[in-house]
């Protein structure tokens, strides 16, 4: 099991300290998609430059022009990057492509996708899906009940990550279940007073 850290809605500077301070000290290292908007692709870059030892990837979100998009992000930096599950089937199998050829990883974002869409999507082997509780949404999500249904509703799916509020010992439970691949921490870590016991409280629960 591996944990990555989310670092979004802070200045470039900012990100990259954190960057620094957390490189080593987390498995992925993830550049949320508010630092994707306010600084685009070549901000990438700056932070590959802090991560000589931690995996980077670059939430995009991406919904359309997949190939693009996916080449952009791997030219700059990226090891893994994201799309929306809620992208058209072609979409994904452009953006799969380009991870497949770049020897790369693609993350897929099951935010509000239905059953019957991840039916569709379900075939892509060395994809990554994520189960993505809106931080937006005001009701509560049994981390460990809503990965085991899953887990029953799509058998074939085997790399699963989790992400929306995850606190340690949610933290704890999901890694003592042994189904998700990738535990995803944001400000929790980030935000908290001291971000390097606060990661390395989660990597002792990760690991």
């Amino acid at each position: 099991m591996r944990l990555q850290t989310a670092i979004d809605r802070v200045s470039m500077e900012d990100a990259v300290h954190l960057a620094e301070q957390l490189n080593g000290k987390t498995d992925i290292l993830e550049m949320g998609t508010s630092l994707v908007k306010d600084y685009g692709n070549l901000a990438i870059e700056k932070l590959r430059e802090a991560l000589s030892e931690t995996s980077l990837l670059v939430d995009s979100k991406t919904i359309d022009e997949g190939a693009y998009e996916f080449t952009q992000a791997f030219r700059h930096g990226a090891d893994i990057v994201t799309a929306m599950g809620a992208a058209s089937v072609e979409t994904l199998k452009a953006c799969y492509e380009v991870a497949e050829q770049e020897k790369k990883t693609m993350m897929i974002d099951l935010l509000e996708v239905e059953e019957d869409k991840i039916e569709k999507i379900k075939g892509f082997p060395n994809a990554i899906y994520a189960l993505h509780h809106s931080i937006d949404r005001k009701d509560q999500f049994d981390t460990t009940a809503g990965v085991a249904a899953f887990r029953k509703r799509f058998p074939e799916i085997k790399r699963l990550a989790i992400a929306g509020g995850i606190d340690l010992q949610q933290a704890k439970s999901l890694t003592e279940q042994g189904i998700i691949e990738i535990i995803i921490v944001g400000s929790k870590i980030t935000k908290a007073k001291d971000p390097l016991q606060a990661v390395n409280e989660f990597m002792g629960a990760v690991h």
